[in-house]
């Protein structure tokens, strides 16, 4: 009830005090200071034009299949001048390097075995050439893609010569080539700056028993690599990141003895189909590209839920 109130009927106020109660709130509103302006934060922009079109090259290790693949292309697409490197197949780098240049952009072919490390120096001295030579942009980008599986094993019938093989690959190799791109990239080393892309896996998650265990225990050292070297170089300019696909079709499970497999683990994904190589290249681009300017450290799931 309104104070002083008998019943019911004197809960509403007289309408002549109701009117002179509402004139006053509008002189009062009237009368009040202007509430002053509202600044909001300014945050620089994201990248400013001259430098969005400043030419950059990205080498993608392992770039002539599958995820290394579809990441030139787009990378291409995005405006990259590309380094495509491969380990055996010079047919099917170089066509992947004309897709490059039907896109508009220059591309290279290097061939190096990122489990060695000479020939990791030796393919970052040739892209040094070619830069200096004025036949590509600067190295502004690395994707770590090159890795190997291997056929289906318990750890106790592994071989020495096997683990060998993938930790000599998945993480030697993305060490030393994430080493070289930082002496290059780092602006403790006179670079401008630059963004590494590391490619892990769903296993490092899950395990991969009775399969590859070796597999997931490389990928799980590349999770922590990542997150490592991010916070070693995240005031050097330099960001880093991983992404980690799921089921995807490409020919390495051709590699592991079972070409079918995407499709046969199909079931297994929440979303009920395998991801394809162009889904993950986008993930790839997203983190290299200055729109993903403040994530360092990220390791981003491709997995459709899995």
């Amino acid at each position: 009830m309104w104070p002083g109130a008998r019943g019911r009927g004197d809960r509403q106020l007289p309408a002549a005090r109701a009117r002179a109660l509402s004139i006053a709130r509008v002189s009062t509103a009237a009368n009040r200071p202007a509430d002053p302006p509202v600044t909001l934060p300014v945050t620089p922009s994201v990248t400013p034009p001259a430098a969005a079109a400043a030419p950059r090259t990205v080498l993608v290790t392992g770039g002539s299949r599958g995820i290394g693949a579809a990441a030139a292309r787009l990378a291409a697409a995005r405006g990259w001048d590309v380094a495509v490197n491969y380990t055996r197949d010079a047919a099917a780098a170089e066509a992947v390097a004309a897709d490059v240049r039907a896109r508009g952009r220059r591309a290279f072919v290097v061939q190096a075995d990122v489990g060695e490390e000479a020939q990791v120096r030796a393919m970052f001295a040739a892209l040094d050439a070619e830069v200096a030579a004025g036949r590509l942009a600067p190295l502004a980008g690395l994707v770590n893609n090159a890795g190997v599986v291997d056929w289906p094993s318990r750890v106790d019938e592994m071989s020495g010569a096997r683990i060998e093989r993938m930790f000599r690959i998945n993480v030697f190799g993305s060490m030393w080539c994430a080493r070289e791109a930082l002496r290059r990239l780092s602006t403790k080393h006179g670079g401008a700056g630059g963004s590494i892309v590391n490619l892990g896996s769903a296993a490092s998650r899950i395990g991969a028993a009775g399969q590859y265990v070796d597999y997931a225990a490389s990928k799980g050292a590349i999770d922590v690599f990542t997150l490592g070297l991010a916070r070693e170089v995240a005031t050097e300019g330099v960001r880093v990141n991983a992404v980690r696909p799921g089921i995807i079709d490409t020919d390495i499970h051709a590699s592991g003895g079972n070409p079918d497999r995407a499709r046969q683990m199909a079931g297994a994904v929440p979303m009920q189909r395998a991801g394809s190589a162009e889904e993950v290249a986008l993930a790839i681009l997203w983190l290299l590209s200055d729109e993903a300017s403040y994530s360092t450290g990220t390791v981003l799931d491709v997995t459709g839920g899995r």
